[in-house]
């Protein structure tokens, strides 16, 4: 990393698609500072995962925001409520009960805030329009209109003349492109998770392999005929 090279901070899950994003960030040499949010999500094996992505992708820094989602939290992923499963069209239809309130709003919100810390007027997300559960806010109408307000919204927007830009380098692609993308990067898979309902064993998680991120993650890899490391407890037929 060169003196030279512009700060950028990188909303990191610690799923496949930060994790792309991520490292893609690090080959267009910026120096990336990730960010991880802890928001009560039921699969908090995934903090543990970007903190090892972090590392392993040389990351310049790595924060862990801890964030009490308690007033807004109606979500499966924050609640007791029942993770959908067995989907046989992950992606399709209304929003699924897995979206959580304005979490993107409030990630880059917060991420906003950082990077003018950091004087960086650059942050990475890894949201994407194709393969993504139906979420509004990975849309690219929800990106352009954020980064407009944000460069309103900032001292370094107005009187420092650093206008923040949202990378969305995933946006436009499929779930496989973005495995191909990821290994040409040189992520090391084994480190991502992308199950919103893990079980516990004795050897570590286990992806549920029946809710939507765990079906579209799986055929992201047959489809980009890369091996997939995950152990599934279950795999949905086609």
């Amino acid at each position: 990393m060169t003196s030279k090279a512009r700060r950028a901070v990188v909303l990191l899950s610690g799923g496949l698609d930060s994790a792309t994003c991520l490292a893609l960030a690090r080959q267009a040499d910026f120096e990336c500072h990730a960010m991880t949010f802890d928001y009560g999500q039921r699969h908090k094996v995934e903090i543990e995962c970007a903190a090892t992505l972090a590392s392993s992708l040389n990351a310049a820094s790595h924060t862990v925001y801890s964030l009490d989602v308690t007033p807004f939290a109606g979500s499966s992923l924050t609640t007791g409520g029942q993770v959908p499963k067995d989907s046989p069209k992950p992606g399709a239809g209304s929003i699924p009960s897995t979206y959580v309130p304005a979490r993107n709003l409030v990630f880059l919100s917060i991420a906003t805030a950082y990077a003018e810390v950091l004087s960086a007027g650059d942050i990475f997300v890894g949201v994407n329009a194709v393969d993504y559960s139906g979420y509004p806010d990975c849309r690219p109408e929800f990106i352009e209109s954020f980064a407009q307000s944000a460069t309103l919204a900032t001292r370094q927007g107005t009187e420092g003349g650093l206008p923040l830009t949202i990378h969305t380098p995933l946006l436009a692609l499929s779930k496989a492109e973005i495995v191909r993308a990821g290994q040409e990067a040189g992520v090391d898979f084994a480190q991502t998770t992308s199950c919103y309902d893990p079980y516990s064993s004795s050897d570590g998680p286990v992806a549920c392999g029946r809710c939507d991120a765990c079906i579209l993650r799986r055929r992201g890899f047959e489809e980009a005929g890369v091996a997939d490391p995950t152990r599934y407890a279950h795999v949905v037929q086609r």
